[in-house]
């Protein structure tokens, strides 16, 4: 029971992170829009709060798939939502046009977010060879190294701070 409550909690808070990232995507697509920002250290701050909460998510669920605790088709289910979601963040970074002080911090965090994603991609692919019960292991170590170059960009973001 715990599980499927962890799973609804999972994904309530999901939908409320997309559902907030949407709304960025309601103006017309021929008007440039720039997402403004006066407190750029909060705001980096706030990413990183929402970054690592959706780390902490997909890694639980993640960890409940791979004990049998979820199906993969669930797992490939949250991780599509989780996805969109880290898209939506990089699409914010792209748009915010920081100034020159805090360009390589929120580069760098970018980076981190690219390499987070591309780490829940490659979640799902073992989750579709677990399903098929083929080998996991060279993709396994291919989702240990995206997950620390999405740390070591994390670092390298918070020691470029001003």
């Amino acid at each position: 029971m715990a599980s499927k409550r962890g799973i609804g909690v999972t994904i309530i808070i999901l939908a409320v992170i997309t559902g907030a990232s949407f709304l960025f995507w309601i103006d017309p697509q021929e008007t440039e829009s720039t997402f403004v920002i006066s407190d750029y250290e909060n705001y980096l701050d706030g990413i990183k709060n929402i970054h690592e909460v959706l780390k902490e998510s997909i890694e639980e669920e993640f960890t409940d798939m791979k004990n049998g605790k979820i199906t993969a088709e669930e797992y490939i289910k949250i991780a599509d939502v989780t996805t969109s979601q880290v898209s939506a963040k990089i699409s914010e970074f792209v748009t915010s046009k920081p100034p020159e002080q805090w360009q390589e911090s929120y580069i760098n965090y970018m980076e981190a977010l690219k390499r987070f994603n591309s780490y829940i991609i490659e979640t799902k692919v073992y989750a579709t060879l677990m399903a098929e019960e083929k080998d996991t292991t060279e993709i396994a170590q291919k989702i240990k190294d995206l997950q620390k170059e999405a740390q070591e960009f994390v670092k390298i973001s918070d020691e470029l701070r001003p």
